[in-house]
């Protein structure tokens, strides 16, 4: 989308294109209410302030809507947008069997530790790299791990925002 369809359209369209980006509705709604903006970076800089007010409720549901890290299949409940965005960022992730079953049981060691699912921005990382963070951050109290998966759902967002926004 264009930064000027985005702040001509209706605040129903701004928050839907907005949601693809993040499950979070107070961010897409904070972002939508201040338009317009006047360059793709003021909407971006916006964007990556209204992630600061994010509460670990709003980010622990964003979470249940988020596919697990090496998961090709994203869950059904995702917009073809968000399956296209989800499959772009893990394209680097291989799909091994060795690779697959060392993904899948640090995933489950990392559900039960922490109570929700390990998100990392994977755009650019290779599989070794997924993995090694995923056993580093495996050993980190629950209230860093909150504070990273925090960093990481933003940095998510902002990259789909800045992939789907031309000037």
């Amino acid at each position: 989308m264009r930064l000027v369809e985005f702040n001509q359209a209706s605040e129903q369209e701004a928050i839907s294109f907005l949601k693809h980006c993040v499950q979070i509705p107070s961010w897409s709604t904070q972002i939508a209410a201040q338009r317009p903006y006047s360059s793709v970076e003021a909407l971006i800089e916006a964007a990556k302030q209204q992630t600061a007010t994010w509460k670990w409720e709003d980010i622990k549901a964003a979470l249940d809507k988020h596919p697990r890290i090496g998961e090709k299949q994203a869950q059904a409940e995702l917009s073809e947008i968000e399956q296209s965005f989800s499959e772009r960022e893990q394209s680097s992730i291989t799909a091994d069997e060795e690779t697959q079953l060392a993904l899948l049981k640090g995933n489950i060691t990392y559900e039960k530790k922490y109570g929700h699912i390990f998100l990392i921005k994977a755009f650019g990382l290779s599989s070794e790299d997924v993995l090694q963070a995923l056993k580093y951050r495996l050993v980190n109290d629950p209230e860093i791990e909150k504070r990273i998966v925090h960093n990481q759902l933003a940095e998510i967002a902002l990259l789909r925002l800045s992939q789907e926004l031309t000037a």
